[in-house]
């Protein structure tokens, strides 16, 4: 036990004072000693991780320093290869857990749609069979807008997706494979170039397109949407190629919960 104690101690210590965080750190995590002992750590549910002689057993806490726990959030781990680990979503408790390959030094992130945003970094020692716990105090932003997916392209006035579009669409089934509580709506937009109704039928269709694409890969087709808008909801005015293109779009929008 006090080995168990002093490896994390020291992985906490390290992390409060010498992480390297990006610029925007503390809009979303910001590190700080748990003090408690990490063996024993668990939310709702009693642990089910085991440390072994390569993997470390990553347990977090998030917290809202003015609400208490917060539910719902998945954590990222990504390494210098750009290896990933992922957590389940928090529970009730704002606990969750993961394995992850011990002698790494990992960016720490919150999932989320489209973005990416580096709270902070920690170096798990090569240390075998070590339980590492964390507390990373966590402040809600407010509700994101719209997430565009770059990069989508079709068949001229048709709903064929290119393949040079499955990236972009890869990130949204990254985001609801781990965040298994999200529900999405994926919308079709185009510019004012001709029919106001054939535009929104086009839109809906490409939206369905989509939406059919990230259920192929697994992902229940009850959590997602799709909704054509025509050319009703502009981003630019239809007043060049360059404006008309941004105007011919694909969404997500994280729904709230029910």
């Amino acid at each position: 036990m006090r080995h168990l104690a002093t490896i994390t101690i020291a992985i906490l210590a390290a992390t409060a004072a010498g992480a390297q965080a990006a610029p925007d750190a503390g809009h979303d995590f910001e590190l700080r000693d748990s003090g408690a002992a990490a063996k024993g750590a668990h939310g709702v549910r009693p642990s089910k991780l085991t440390p072994t002689k390569t993997e470390a057993a990553m347990k977090f806490f998030v917290i809202d320093p003015d609400k208490g726990p917060v539910k719902g959030v998945v954590i990222a781990l990504t390494s210098p290869a750009g290896n990933k680990r992922y957590t389940d979503e928090t529970d009730a408790d704002g606990y969750a857990e993961v394995l992850a390959p011990v002698g790494q030094k990992y960016e720490l992130t919150y999932l989320s749609l489209g973005r990416k945003d580096v709270a902070a970094s920690v170096t798990v020692t090569n240390e075998p069979k070590q339980t590492v716990k964390l507390t990373l105090r966590y402040k809600p932003r407010p509700a994101p807008p719209p997430f565009v997916l770059k990069g989508i392209v079709f068949d001229t006035a048709k709903a064929t997706i290119r393949p040079e579009s499955f990236p972009a669409l890869d990130i949204v089934v990254e985001f609801m494979k781990h965040k298994k509580s999200a529900r999405l709506e994926i919308s079709g937009h185009t510019d004012n170039v001709g029919r106001p109704k054939s535009n929104k039928e086009l839109s809906e269709r490409r939206a369905l397109a989509c939406r059919g694409y990230v259920i192929s890969k697994g992902i229940d087709g009850d959590r997602i949407t799709a909704i054509g808008y025509g050319d009703t909801r502009p981003v630019a005015p239809n007043d060049s190629d360059e404006n008309r293109q941004k105007n011919r779009r694909i969404e997500a929008i994280e729904l709230p919960s029910e």
